[in-house]
């Protein structure tokens, strides 16, 4: 975590919930469990972007495993070698912003506020994590999603700005990066899950 103090001082009064935060994405892949991420606008981009860094290698590559690679190369040689040298292995992450088909399904024919929260009942199992991120900590469509999280049993991190929110009180971490302010909350935002994603790897990946 010094590493990104460094870089931006004014996250140092984060550091205990930067650090429970990476703490429980460590526990829940570690029992085998995945992350669902939400969030609206800017936040649905930030989504996308921990997926893309989780899914794959982010600054290392990450072999897949000798029992996977004897399984591909068993079922075709040629194929295999190929899928053996350009697959990486993965922490598994969901983005629920899109699924185009099913969001629009479910606003049309149910409730649009709702579309995050039928995706965690959908995904969601016990010891999984949601991350919300919402600027304001109060959006309506991450609190439900969040409400339907704990119920379900998972573990919620809050992503938000420096206020107290409804996020930050029903969540179990919430990260409140200082700044009040949507883009400068954003501009925060970036190295928070950047620092997350790479503590993730070395650990899974030394």
């Amino acid at each position: 975590m010094l590493n990104l103090i460094n870089r931006y001082p004014a996250l140092s009064v984060c550091s205990a919930d930067l650090q429970a935060m990476l703490d429980t994405l460590v526990e829940c892949y570690s029992k085998g469990h995945k992350l669902l991420i939400c969030g609206n606008g800017g936040s649905a981009a930030d989504a996308e972007h921990i997926v893309g860094e989780l899914m794959k290698g982010f600054r290392n590559p990450r072999k897949i495993s000798k029992k996977e690679s004897d399984a591909i190369m068993a079922l075709d040689p040629v194929m295999g070698k190929n899928l053996v040298d350009k697959l990486q292995e993965a922490l598994p992450a969901i983005a629920l912003d899109g699924h185009v088909a099913l969001t629009t399904a479910y606003l049309n024919d149910c409730e649009p506020l709702m579309c995050f929260a039928q995706q965690v009942q959908g995904y969601g199992c016990e010891g999984d994590v949601l991350l919300a991120i919402s600027t304001s900590g109060n959006s309506q469509n991450v609190l439900y999603a969040a409400t339907v999280a704990k119920a379900k049993g998972l573990k919620v991190i809050g992503l938000t700005g420096a206020n107290e929110s409804k996020l930050s009180a029903i969540a179990d971490v919430c990260v409140r990066v200082p700044q009040t302010e949507t883009y400068m909350i954003q501009e925060l935002h970036l190295p928070v899950y950047h620092w997350f994603c790479l503590k993730l790897e070395e650990t899974f990946w030394k």
